[in-house]
């Protein structure tokens, strides 16, 4: 009988999701560290061992539930994804990743018995820095990257520290080199979280790249000043600057084209009356591409449209960029498994880049890594209407599980 139907992956997931912090209410809130955390890692780990999985935690909290291999058991063959939600999230985004290893290991071992090489699935404690403002807590813990010193003294909204949070989990730092992150292979299965395979009416992204990303803030100084008195060819408007630099820089991106995006975000403006000139403002600019070259020069020529306007305006301007990641590439030989498996299978499927980022973004610079997405209604996510119908959620589970058997049978 098969396990992975749209019946099943429904009834899954309204289990995962209905654990959260703020039952009774739309979406799902499962903050690093919370109870509803402890009580999903807790619920996931009984389920796993009814199965007959091998159930670890490590020292932060990151779950491993393995079924070991016959004959080459130190081959770790894993998939997963993080446990940890945003505050009022969909009932997809990370946990289904985690219950879509789930189903997939679980029905290979049904229909094959044990694997050659071990299949291990991963319920990551946190990526989305919800509650702290840290993000990738736990896959870089996997791998020794995270710092103490990066969090021993943050807080939440509430005040409560980081270190008190974990410890009253039952958790802490890492106190010796990490022991489960010897994997041959890791896929991570997740929500496109775009509308490109919905647009294509694709069911499967075989995902051969995360884009790499630069964020700005940029602080510009004019001058205030009365909005009927002061003539417009004496103004140092920092609104007219930004428009000139937002309207260029955006006409340049669309003039280079996808993969390429920017975005203009966090905009707060002083003194933000009706009848002054605005003298001062801040915005915040993101832009993410494939290609660190094709992503550099965009970049440099953000910072050279800012410096042209401001200067012809006799503005100063202040430029941060404050976050530089690099694109990440998937593993070709991953990426090739996915795509044999999703052809043999006629599955409905495209190679395509990840335009937001994941765990994979750290396992794969040290592990051979691929993702699978499944399509996003509307490309909705980080949102209580974020929805993928279970019947086109099945084909992505199908590669998943397809590709887990080429890799540990």
């Amino acid at each position: 009988m098969d396990i992975i139907t749209p019946n099943e992956i429904d009834r899954i997931m309204d289990w995962i999701s209905g654990i959260t912090d703020k039952p009774g209410m739309k979406g799902t809130t499962r903050l690093l560290y919370s109870e509803s955390w402890k009580k999903a890692q807790e619920a996931l780990k009984e389920l796993f061992e009814k199965d007959g999985m091998k159930v670890e935690f490590d020292a932060v909290g990151n779950m491993f539930a393995t079924i070991e291999g016959s004959e080459q058991p130190e081959s770790i063959i894993a998939t997963g994804s993080h446990v940890d939600t945003v505050v009022n999230g969909g009932r997809l985004d990370g946990q289904l990743g985690i219950m879509a290893g789930y189903l997939a290991v679980k029905s290979l071992i049904e229909k094959y018995g044990q694997p050659k090489k071990s299949l291990r699935i991963i319920s990551m404690a946190e990526e989305e820095g919800s509650r702290f403002p840290y993000v990738f807590w736990g896959s870089k813990n996997i791998f020794g990257l995270a710092k103490k010193e990066d969090v021993e003294n943050i807080t939440d909204g509430a005040g409560v520290s980081f270190e008190k949070a974990m410890h009253d989990a039952g958790f802490d730092y890492l106190d010796s080199e990490p022991k489960f992150n010897d994997m041959e292979s890791f896929i991570e299965l997740h929500i496109e979280q775009g509308n490109f395979l919905e647009n294509l009416n694709l069911k499967v992204g075989v995902v051969n790249a995360i884009v790499g990303q630069k964020r700005y803030t940029v602080t510009l100084k004019g001058e205030a000043n009365h909005a009927g008195t002061t003539l417009m060819g004496y103004r140092h408007d920092v609104i007219d600057c930004y428009a000139k630099i937002v309207s260029d820089v955006i006409d340049e991106a669309k003039r280079l084209g996808d993969p390429l995006v920017v975005t203009f975000g966090n905009v707060s403006v002083k003194p933000n009356v009706v009848n002054v000139v605005p003298g001062e403002m801040e915005f915040s600019i993101d832009t993410r591409h494939t290609d660190q070259e094709a992503l550099d020069q965009f970049a440099a020529y953000i910072e050279k449209t800012i410096e042209k306007y401001a200067t012809e305006r006799g503005i100063s301007f202040d430029i941060n960029n404050w976050m530089n990641e690099s694109p990440v590439p998937m593993d070709e030989k991953i990426v090739k498994v996915i795509e044999g498996v999703c052809e043999e299978n006629k599955l409905d499927y495209k190679v395509m880049h990840s335009g937001a980022g994941h765990d994979s973004q750290i396992f794969a610079p040290r592990v051979p890594t691929a993702m699978i997405f499944v399509p996003s209604i509307k490309g909705i996510s980080h949102n209580p209407e974020e929805h993928t119908e279970a019947v086109d959620i099945v084909q992505g589970v199908q590669a998943l599980e397809a590709a887990l058997k080429e890799l540990a049978y």
